[in-house]
């Protein structure tokens, strides 16, 4: 890791992956006591902008024509800019239109840099870096998040909500200025294609990139609910499992990286899907408080596994594609967050067992899928 350490892109896309993932915990944490205390909004509301949010996931694809006209390492740092902008003026628009106006620009941000994150990584280090690049993100993520967290709890009881986005955007903000004026490029990297590209070669990357977004929202949206819901956890017991959570991650991201490394993508992704097999079962079955702490600690940190989906097309990929089928797996992947939590809401109410058990059933398609897996040798 010391050489990686001392390019100029390792370090750029680090100190935007802390910005990005310190502002949308912020944002997170505030959100729903902002949205109820201060706005008085009901849940019809807060599921319009849930829904609002994932819009710009939906339209990364439209990234690839923005590079016609600027840079992508320049689309990062405005990415950035427009995450700070939102979370910074959440504060001064206290309205159900004001709170959807902003969530879209903080959105469309985080979406667009974790796109060019994803592609740049990809185009900037080998397929023997490019998992532990992933990984150390990923750990600084985890990272962010302990901080944000801890920030925000000893500021709460003296400052406004509008002053805590003001500030949390603002130093964002800052932090997105200082990048338009870095310039990490190489001109050794092969230039990308400037065109939406959909190949057939890469059909398992998008189904593994479609189900692995469907196994997300599956986690977002119900697993936390059944911990509330069924087992009747405490919001200090949820945060105790946040901050579990992303002290595991913080130390085993590199890791996971590694292993994708020295065993490649099959072997770590059939683990991660057997494994996922187990945890939905055991959501939809276990009557143990302990035990599904457990499973969630787990779920949590399998996620990380799907770096592997991303180093695998790497290593199959034509290098000028990176950019253009990043932006298109990355709308794929957010393609079930459209009508998923709602599909599996209705199915909610009939059994809460049911999202579950279909979580079971992705992850044994995604585990006969991940076996065509083939790197060619070069």
């Amino acid at each position: 890791m010391a050489e990686i350490k001392n390019r100029k892109m390792y370090i750029y896309l680090i100190v935007f992956t802390i910005c990005a993932t310190a502002g949308l915990q912020a944002w997170r944490t505030l959100f729903d006591n902002f949205a109820v205390s201060v706005i008085g909004l009901q849940g019809e509301h807060i599921g319009i902008i849930q829904s609002v949010r994932e819009i710009p996931g939906l339209l990364t694809f439209l990234v690839i024509y923005l590079l016609l006209v600027i840079k992508e390492y320049h689309l990062s740092a405005l990415s950035i800019l427009m995450l700070g902008a939102g979370i910074g003026l959440a504060g001064f628009f206290p309205s159900f239109s004001g709170l959807m106006m902003t969530t879209l620009v903080m959105s469309f941000g985080f979406h667009y840099y974790e796109t060019t994150n994803q592609s740049l990584t990809l185009q900037y280090f080998d397929t023997r870096t490019s998992p532990v690049v992933f990984g150390k993100q990923r750990s600084m993520a985890a990272a962010s998040n302990i901080g944000i967290g801890i920030l925000i709890y000893f500021i709460a009881p003296v400052m406004s909500y509008k002053a805590i986005f003001l500030m949390v955007g603002g130093m964002i903000l800052l932090v997105g200025i200082w990048g338009l004026f870095q310039n990490p490029a190489d001109e050794n990297i092969a230039p990308q294609r400037k065109q939406m590209i959909v190949r057939k070669k890469y059909s398992l990357f998008y189904f593994l990139t479609f189900m692995a977004g469907a196994r997300r929202q599956i986690f977002i949206a119900f697993a936390v609910f059944l911990l509330v819901k069924k087992f009747g956890f405490t919001i200090r017991e949820i945060t105790i499992l946040f901050l579990v959570n992303n002290l595991i991650n913080y130390f085993l991201s590199p890791f996971i990286g590694r292993c994708i490394v020295s065993y490649g993508e099959r072997k770590v992704l059939t683990l991660e899907y057997f494994s996922l097999i187990i945890i939905f079962i055991g959501y939809g079955m276990v009557d143990s408080k302990i035990i599904v702490a457990i499973l969630y600690i787990a779920d949590h940190i399998f996620f990380n596994f799907a770096i592997a989906i991303r180093t695998y097309f790497q290593k199959v990929a034509d290098p000028r594609d990176i950019a253009p089928s990043m932006s298109v797996g990355f709308a794929i992947n957010h393609i079930a967050a459209v009508f998923f939590p709602a599909l599996g809401g209705m199915l909610w109410m009939m059994d809460y067992r049911i999202p579950f058990f279909c979580g079971a059933v992705f992850s044994f398609i995604s585990l006969i899928a991940v076996q065509r897996i083939r790197i060619p040798s070069k």
